[in-house]
């Protein structure tokens, strides 16, 4: 006949004294209080591994953080795993495992390490707008779910709002994004695989559209626009600095004197501002460095050759021509990516030699080697397609008036 326990009380909890070695008191179905000779009290379940069959003690919590009534709840979940042939401490064991690695792997913080390698492939400009998109359109969802438990349709159930709302477009980034970051969990061995590769076919695809633009023939009636639009002086330079040099509206916007040389009327932007990481050689024409001189003369000391006009220290904004040109009437007619297609249009129609304007343009060609040939030998004839773009510029300008 079974032993039978009579169960604990508080008050025999509360007087029971330590000795000279540990010894249990037990509560029945295996709960004990262990006093320690130092005078901690923990509670302790000794069970049979289901597996093993051999004895073991679970570690329940400490009294009287763990009070007698808590105890026993947790006695009685531990039988009820055992019940149905599982080990509690295995169990236990797991379940913290989950929450460690939920609080380590979670999206967000994949995300995190992700960006940190990103970041530098990328420019600063566009390094934000990847963030931006996630903290808006990913994080508020499922930036605290672990990597391991995410699933397709969690994510399609996340972006079906902003498909909704036709913003197609948008959801193909994210879509791309936050392949990236599970491409990465992959190959840093967080997780086996990529089961969210096919994602952006659960929605319609964005309709193909390309930067507005203008013909050739409306240069002039632009130049004519620009010159007459109520605007900062330094915004008409920096788009009339973009224009003739053919770059991008941040490299543009983030033009440092430090990277112009006079003498060899040279712009030598650097690759960790080039969209390709490639360092990029714009020859200057004869109104390129007139529009230097008079920015020049309005530069109070920034570093910037466009300063911003509120944040001292700091560039003028990417976004700044294309908020003039909405202003000047070419919202839906023209964006300030949009003139290197105007320039580019222009030059092809002129017959000028399409390696010579895909240089001026900075697209990289994929051949290294050809490449490295190209930076040495084109220089001289880029410069004469500079001079040629900017006096044609001036001439559609002239003619407008």
């Amino acid at each position: 006949m079974p032993k039978i326990v009579k169960p604990l009380t508080d008050t025999q909890i509360r007087q029971a004294k330590p000795k000279e070695k540990e010894y249990n008191l037990s509560d029945g179905q295996g709960l004990q209080l262990r006093i320690k000779p130092t005078g901690k009290k923990i509670w302790l379940l000794n069970y049979c591994r289901p597996k093993t069959k051999k004895r073991a003690n679970l570690v329940i919590g400490r009294y009287p953080t763990t009070s007698l009534s808590t105890a026993r709840q947790h006695r009685d979940d531990a039988l009820t795993l055992l019940a149905q042939g599982i080990d509690p401490s295995e169990f236990k064991a797991e379940q913290q495992q989950k929450l460690t690695r939920s609080n380590q792997h979670s999206f967000y913080a994949v995300s995190q390490q992700w960006f940190e390698v990103k970041r530098h492939s990328v420019t600063e400009d566009y390094a934000q707008d990847i963030w931006r998109s996630l903290e808006l359109h990913l994080f508020p969802s499922i930036g605290d779910l672990s990597i391991h438990d995410l699933k397709p349709q969690t994510v399609i159930s996340t972006l079906k709002p902003l498909a909704n709302k036709g913003n197609l477009e948008s959801v193909k980034r994210v879509c791309q994004r936050l392949n990236e970051v599970i491409t990465y969990a992959v190959n840093t061995g967080i997780i086996e695989m990529n089961f969210f590769l096919g994602i952006r076919h659960a929605f319609k695809p964005p309709k193909a559209t390309h930067m507005p633009t203008l013909e050739p023939h409306e240069l002039g009636k632009l130049m004519v626009d620009i010159h007459n639009a109520s605007i900062r002086r330094v915004t008409r330079l920096l788009i009339e600095w973009q224009l003739h040099t053919m770059v991008r509206p941040s490299e543009a916007s983030g033009t440092q004197w430090c990277e112009i040389d006079e003498e060899h009327r040279l712009w030598v932007i650097p690759a960790e501002r080039m969209k390709k990481k490639v360092a990029h050689t714009v020859p200057l024409s004869d109104y390129a460095i007139k529009l230097l001189q008079e920015a020049k003369s309005l530069n109070d000391g920034s570093l910037f050759v466009f300063p911003a006009d509120r944040k001292r220290g700091e560039p003028t904004n990417p976004q700044t021509a294309n908020m003039a040109l909405k202003r000047m009437g070419y919202q839906g007619k023209l964006v300030a990516h949009g003139l290197r297609a105007l320039a580019s249009t222009t030059l092809n129609e002129k017959g000028i030699d399409p390696d010579l304007i895909e240089a001026a343009l900075a697209h990289t060609d994929k051949n290294s080697v050809r490449r490295a040939y190209n930076r040495a030998t084109y220089i001289e004839r880029r410069r004469d397609v500079m001079n040629m773009w900017s006096q044609h510029i001036i001439s559609s300008y002239k003619d407008s008036i």
